[in-house]
């Protein structure tokens, strides 16, 4: 039984990880919608042999993607779901999508789920990784995606309401490749922390409040508590933080391995990135020009 909710999910050669989250949407999904970015393998023709709509676009980041998916693939549910290719819907999620999303009151715009992520085939469990809620359910037309370039969020208009059900991030990729990818987020939050004026005054940016959403709370921390912190020395401490006090030593060896690259060697490379382009204003006026004129393309 299909529930009137599209599926919008973005794509970059993900052959590998996009039939499990097709297939996790098949039951009810009313429309899938792909917004591919180039793919050179399969992703594409995996795509449209499910059933999915595909669409291209040029990649610049997550929020101007998802936007874009938003506003030209004709989306007319009254519902969508924004679903990343490495993810799948659990039973639970997708029974309430069947027959619970009808019942969901008028006044509520968006619905947070929690995400679990496995790495390394293990669940991770501690380490203040899981439950984490997410906004990634919305009606159509009400809410949109904060154009920030790392971290970013669904900004909703209206209430919110939270459903404990899953999505299971579960990337079948290599540890080379998600090492790789934490290294070319490192220069998108560089940037951020660059050009912090700039990205706070962006339109529809979440704003740091400590008695604000869960979001909010947390963007409040990390500016505030983690932001001051000395470069470096922070990134240990806050992997000591997860490691132990969040009991991410309960994870087992990946759990060892993903909260130390997580926590400590992802923050400590966007630190000693940071402490770089202090030293070189050559390396942060390349950084800075490179993104901008992304954005301005």
């Amino acid at each position: 039984m299909s529930a009137d909710i599209t599926v919008l999910i973005l794509t970059l050669n993900e052959e590998c990880n996009l039939p499990r989250a097709l297939e996790s949407v098949s039951s009810f999904a009313r429309r899938v919608v792909v917004v591919d970015s180039g793919s050179t393998d399969r992703t594409v023709e995996i795509a449209r042999e499910a059933g999915a709509e595909v669409y291209e676009h040029a990649f610049v980041n997550h929020a101007i993607q998802v936007n874009w998916g938003l506003d030209n693939t004709g989306i007319s549910t009254p519902w969508i779901f924004r679903l990343d290719a490495d993810e799948i819907v659990m039973p639970e999620l997708a029974d309430f999508l069947e027959h619970g999303l009808a019942s969901v009151p008028d006044e509520v715009d968006g619905i947070e789920i929690r995400r679990r992520i496995r790495f390394l085939g293990r669940w991770i469990r501690h380490g203040g990784v899981y439950p984490k809620y997410l906004v990634r359910i919305f009606r159509t037309g009400r809410v949109r995606c904060e154009m920030a370039f790392m971290d970013e969020h669904m900004v909703v208009e209206g209430r919110t309401q939270r459903v404990k059900a899953d999505i299971s991030d579960e990337n079948a990729k290599p540890l080379r490749w998600w090492t790789a990818k934490h290294n070319w987020y490192s220069d998108r939050e560089l940037f951020e922390l660059l050009e912090s004026e700039r990205v706070a005054t962006q339109p529809g940016s979440v704003q740091p409040r400590l008695l604000g959403t869960s979001v909010e709370r947390t963007r409040w921390l990390k500016t505030n508590v983690y932001g001051r912190g000395p470069l470096a020395l922070r990134s240990w401490l806050y992997y000591l933080y997860r490691y132990y006090l969040k009991l991410g030593f309960l994870d087992g060896p990946e759990g060892r391995i993903y909260h130390f690259l997580q926590a400590y060697w992802y923050r400590f490379l966007v630190d000693a990135k940071y402490f770089e382009a202090g030293k070189y204003p050559r390396i942060r006026k390349e950084l800075v020009d490179r993104i901008s004129s992304s954005l301005e393309d």
